[in-house]
This record gives structure tokens, C-alpha cells and sequence, in this order.
């Protein structure tokens, strides 16, 4: 046998090796992933007569997977409305942006296989993704909304992780008889209050309105403000109050995005909190970032992150990795273009529908050049903050729950009780219904308006035919 047919025999041979190997290891290879694909694709195939969904993690009865209904709505299909349930306009659950993520199903979709990431750090002895991390400083970059450039990031089970790493990152240890005050400008996010005073540490506590110090030249201490912009619950674009030595700053910017406000600048704060919740609606997804200047307060956060939970899951940092991808295509176009029609649509509608109201008032918001658009842009706030303008109406609350309306007390916010915080960020039927509910109480108010109107005419008219008779 010759050289060249021992070589063509060889390769032939070798070649068939490499093309069983390919064949046979490639088919194993995607067999799971074709198996959790069609699993996937079947539940969601399932009829929820588009008030609700079936989900994979869902309830299953008689081995079949149940849909999960919108509020207001049930029936085994979802198709049956309620029309005596309550219009939930208090969370502020972010459900609006799901028909964006229905229509990028695919380009959104990730498989975890059971082998995926098991080790608690990634092969640097981080806890973070270092792809994650780059991509939310693109996100960044393509929004315009935030400085990260010689930043340290660090990621959270949620802003409200965060908020509290923030707040034990920047107060005093060293003073235990004078723990840091802790504030906010009235009105403010409850869990301010709330997380503060759960915590009950010896190094910090919760004081109040930023403007009861402000204007109180005996207020002394070391301060840390806590500053929301827009603003949770009235949308406003809100700076720092308190300056100087003694005062710290956590600048919370869970809402700092084009479907919810005008970007008149790049935000550059020693202490910036941002969350995917209201970024992209994933709330279920438990995470957040915060952007830090001082190296010092970076390792204190980080200290925190690893001594409460050691991290974020890799589960959820691969999901938001793939999810930010999606949402900075095309220049982020798209998923905020969908975001800010939606959330100005809404608010468009609740605005005529309180035009025509004497009751009811709500917040307004200055229109500003927005550097995302490159255009002015009105207000598209995630929350509308009621005021009930009667006198009498006292308790705002109670007179939205005469129709079946529930929002967020203003107390807890640290206002009047006069004022109720509308959620506007839940799905198109619980926006739906709101609205429906809130034509209500206004068509009541027109109403009686109109028979007080006809009684006033028609008292008139009987005193004139009164001191006329005889005449």
C-alpha cells in the first residue's frame, strides 16, 4: 500500500471519528436544552384569555399547570371578570412593561442547567459578574442617566438591600451616644422609616422630615439624607437639602429612567442607587446596584453584602445580564420608547379624567429637554399623587375605598391624610379598572353637582313665586 492511500485511509477514517463524535456528542448536547425549551414554550402556550399566566413554577392540578389571574379576574381560563373586586392601585409592582418582554420572548429566553455556576464565587473570588458589571455601565452610558467611569458598582438583593447597606456604610461607629440622623424630604419612600427603625441599630436612627433640621439651627449631629429623584410618590426631580461636613448623602434613583422622567443630565452623586424592578419590571428578580465614589464606603457596602446573604444568586445575575442586553439594543430605543408611550398614555388619561374634577387633584410636573429623546418631554410619573380637596374628606383613602379603590395611605409617606399615592405601573387591567373606578367617583361628583345646581334654581324660584303671590 502506498504513502498517499495510507494518508487518504487515515484521514478518512479520522474523519468519520470526528464527524460520530460531533454528531452524536452535539445531539446529546442540545437534547436538554430542546427538552426545556418545549416545557417552557408549552406552558406558555396555555390560554389565560390574556388576564393572566401559567408558569413553569407554577401550580400544577391533575398534572396540569394552572393559570395564575390578573386581579379582578378568574375562571379556570381567567376569563371571568369580578366586578366587585378591588381596584389595587397601591404597589407599585411593574407589571406594565410585560407586553415588551411577551414580544422579545425569545431574545429575552435563558436555559440554567443544573451544573451551571455551582461554586459560591466566580473563578476571580468575586461575587460578581465582571460581564454583568460592564454591561450595566453600557446601560448606563446609553441612557446618559448616570456617571460610572472610575466608579465601583456593587449588586444587591434589590434597592432595598442596598438602601440599608448604604445607611450602615455611611454612619458614625465611633460615636455610639451620637448615632447618625437619618432623613428624608416629606413625602417620602415608607421604607425609609421603616427599614431604620426595624434595624434599630446603635448607629443610626430615623428622625424625620430633612426640613425639621434644615430650618433648626440647634439640630446637630451627623446626618445621612436620603434623597428620591423622581420622587416615590409625587415624580418630582429632587436634589439634596442638607450640605457640609456633617451630611451624607443616598441618592436613590429607582426611577431615574426615560419611561418615567426626562433625563436632564448625567447624575453624578458620591452615592447612587438604581434597581431592575423599575428598569425593566422584573421585581421577582430581587436585584439592584449601587454606584459608589469613595473606595472606603465601597468596602463597607461589600463588608454587608457578603456578612447578609454573600452575594446576589449567579441564577439571577445571568438572567439580568440577558435582560440588559435586550434592553440596550438599538440604543435602548425600543424598550424605553415602549416604556415612556405606555407610562404617558396612562398618565394622559387619569389627567383628563381628573380635569374634570373639583375633588380630586393631582401632582403636576414640569415638562424638560430630555437628553435620551434629544426632545422636551412632559411628565409620565410611575405614581399619581391624589389630594382629596374637600374639607370634609379628611382620610382620602376611605372615600377611594366607596368605589372599591385601594392606594397607599399618605401618612405613610410621611404627608396628610388627605393624599393617597395611585399606582400606575401595574398591568393594562389593573390600570384599566383604576381608571374606570376613578370615572366614577368624578361622574358622582358632576352629578350631585348638577342636582345642587337644579335645587339651588329650583329654591330661588319658589322664593320668587313666594313673595310674588298677590301681586
Amino acid at each position: 500500500m502506498s504513502r498517499n492511500t495510507i494518508f487518504l485511509t487515515c484521514s478518512i477514517v479520522l474523519n468519520l471519528l470526528l464527524f460520530h463524535s460531533w454528531y452524536f456528542h452535539g445531539e446529546w448536547e442540545q437534547s436538554w436544552t430542546k427538552n426545556a425549551t418545549a416545557e417552557a414554550e408549552f406552558v406558555a402556550s396555555i390560554s389565560c384569555s390574556g388576564h393572566g399566566r401559567a408558569f413553569l413554577d407554577g401550580l400544577i392540578v391533575d398534572g396540569k399547570h394552572v393559570c395564575e389571574c390578573n386581579a379582578c379576574y378568574g375562571g379556570p381560563h381567567c376569563s371571568v371578570f369580578l366586578p366587585e373586586c378591588i381596584a389595587d392601585a397601591d404597589s407599585g409592582d411593574p407589571m406594565f412593561l410585560e407586553p415588551f418582554w411577551l414580544k422579545h420572548a425569545a431574545s429575552s429566553t435563558i436555559v440554567v442547567p443544573g451544573w451551571h455556576r455551582m461554586s459560591y464565587e466566580f473563578n476571580d473570588d468575586s461575587l460578581i459578574s465582571k460581564e454583568l458589571d460592564a454591561q450595566i455601565r453600557k446601560l448606563h452610558a446609553v441612557t446618559g442617566n448616570a456617571v460610572t467611569d472610575g466608579r465601583f458598582i456593587i449588586f444587591g438583593v434589590g434597592a432595598t438591600q442596598l438602601l440599608h447597606a448604604a445607611v450602615h456604610a455611611l454612619s458614625t461607629t465611633n460615636h455610639p451616644s451620637s448615632p447618625s440622623r437619618v432623613v428624608a424630604s416629606t413625602p417620602y419612600y415608607p421604607i425609609y422609616k421603616e427599614q431604620t427603625e426595624f434595624f434599630n441599630s446603635e448607629d443610626y436612627k430615623f428622625e424625620g422630615d430633612t426640613s425639621l433640621c434644615n430650618n433648626n439651627s440647634g439640630c446637630q449631629g451627623n446626618f445621612i439624607e436620603l434623597v428620591t429623584s423622581p420622587n416615590n410618590p409625587d415624580g418630582q426631580l429632587k436634589k439634596a437639602v442638607l450640605q457640609g461636613p456633617s451630611a451624607k448623602t443616598i441618592h436613590d434613583f429607582a426611577y431615574y429612567w426615560p419611561h418615567y422622567t426626562p433625563i436632564p443630565a448625567l447624575a453624578d452623586e458620591n452615592l447612587m442607587i438604581f434597581t431592575l424592578s423599575k428598569l425593566t419590571g422584573h421585581g421577582g428578580s430581587r436585584f439592584g446596584w449601587a454606584i459608589i465614589k469613595d473606595e472606603a464606603v465601597h468596602q463597607r457596602m461589600l463588608t454587608y453584602m457578603n456578612l447578609s446573604t454573600y452575594g446576589v444568586a449567579r441564577e439571577t445575575q445571568l438572567r439580568v445580564l440577558k435582560l440588559l442586553k435586550v434592553a440596550v439594543e438599538n440604543e435602548g430605543k425600543e424598550m424605553f420608547n415602549f416604556g415612556y408611550q405606555t407610562m404617558r398614555n396612562r398618565w394622559r388619561k387619569l389627567s383628563k379624567t381628573m380635569s374634570l374634577s373639583k375633588r380630586f387633584s393631582i401632582q403636576e410636573l414640569e415638562t424638560q429637554f430630555c437628553s435620551f429623546s434629544e426632545e422636551v418631554r412632559g411628565a409620565t410619573p410611575a405614581y399619581a399623587w391624589l389630594k382629596c380637596e374637600r374639607e370634609e374628606d379628611k382620610d382620602c383613602n376611605a372615600v377611594l375605598h366607596s368605589v372599591n379603590i385601594t392606594g397607599r395611605h399618605g401618612s405613610l409617606f410621611g404627608a396628610e391624610s388627605r393624599f393617597v399615592r395611585l399606582s400606575l405601573v401595574k398591568s393594562d387591567d389593573d390600570f384599566d379598572l383604576l381608571l374606570k373606578r376613578m370615572g366614577t367617583l368624578v361622574s358622582q361628583e358632576n352629578n350631585n353637582d348638577g342636582i345642587n345646581k337644579i335645587m339651588t334654581h329650583t329654591d330661588e324660584f319658589n322664593e320668587f313665586i313666594g313673595n310674588n303671590k298677590g301681586q
